[in-house]
């Protein structure tokens, strides 16, 4: 598996996947979701909030990326970190014209704290065994050729 990827700076690849127990948050309806669900996908965590401008920036480009042909076992959880009200979120992804992922809300018991979240946007990749693999501090254009090449690698 290709491990460097020295065009996106902002990007950490773990020499060690990092493992979590009870990665859990909540859709629109406040039912929880546990990433354990989604073992055998190719999961992105993108943490992020609507006042966040790189936020904004990026979540087309995340959007495209749920619907990319070449990945098809990928499974993206855009989870709001500010506990903004639904319709504010619902909003914020009616504008931008996000149709390919749902929003989703941080539990109780934060996800910011279990990650260690030093800002946002932060995407978490997590292959299918539920570790994480690497991580994206910051934006970044979620449909760049060579990121798609080497995230093909964990699909």
């Amino acid at each position: 598996m290709a491990n460097e990827l020295p065009e996106i700076k902002n990007i950490i690849i773990h020499k060690h996947p990092k493992i979590y127990n009870n990665v859990i948050f909540l859709d629109k309806n406040s039912q929880k979701i546990n990433i354990k669900d989604f073992n055998e996908n190719l999961i992105i965590l993108n943490f992020w909030a609507t006042w966040c401008e790189p936020c904004k920036e990026e979540m087309p480009s995340l959007d495209r990326l749920q619907v990319n042909p070449e990945l098809n076992n990928l499974k993206i959880f855009a989870i709001n970190i500010s506990k903004e009200n639904p319709k504010k979120v619902n909003n914020f992804f009616k504008n931008l014209n996000i149709k390919n992922f749902e929003s989703y809300f941080d539990a109780p018991v934060t996800l910011s704290k279990i990650f260690s979240l030093r800002g946002i946007p932060t995407s978490i990749f997590i292959n299918k065994n539920g570790e994480e693999f690497a991580r994206i501090i910051g934006s970044i254009d979620f449909n760049d050729k060579k990121f798609i090449d080497w995230l093909k690698d964990y699909n």
